[in-house]
């Protein structure tokens, strides 16, 4: 399996394809209650990445950080919070390049993703891993 293994390598490249995917239902979405149901784009937003956020924890533990199946009340706590973080600067981000920047909803997720991405792994390994 080329995504298989234990390295921290392949850990990214699974953190990785499980991000783009989720990344597709959270920008399908935000496109969809934006410009199908007339939501305003931040509501569109956070629902988009709450919907994202929820399938990303369920493939990390299942798929991603291998073993990591046992979650601690601790780890909860580490992945709601860095979640509740991410939701945030998700939010800040698509309001500033929106409102501020003058850019495109939709080009404005692209760069706000980007931001979280790295946000994500960071502190959803260490929810996920206890590490």
């Amino acid at each position: 399996m080329i995504l298989g293994g234990g390295s921290r390598k392949a850990e990214i490249a699974r953190f990785l394809a499980v991000g783009g995917g989720c990344f597709i239902v959270d920008y399908g979405l935000l496109y969809g209650l934006t410009e199908f149901f007339s939501f305003h784009y931040l509501y569109s937003s956070a629902i988009a990445f709450t919907v994202s956020v929820i399938l990303n924890y369920w493939l990390c533990v299942k798929y991603v950080f291998i073993g990591a199946s046992r979650q601690t009340p601790r780890q909860a706590a580490i992945f709601i919070g860095s979640s509740i973080a991410g939701l945030f600067l998700n939010q800040l981000s698509m309001w500033f390049l929106v409102e501020i920047v003058s850019l495109h909803y939709m080009v404005s997720k692209l760069i706000a993703a980007a931001l979280v991405t790295v946000w994500n792994y960071i502190f959803k390994r260490r929810a996920v891993r206890g590490k």
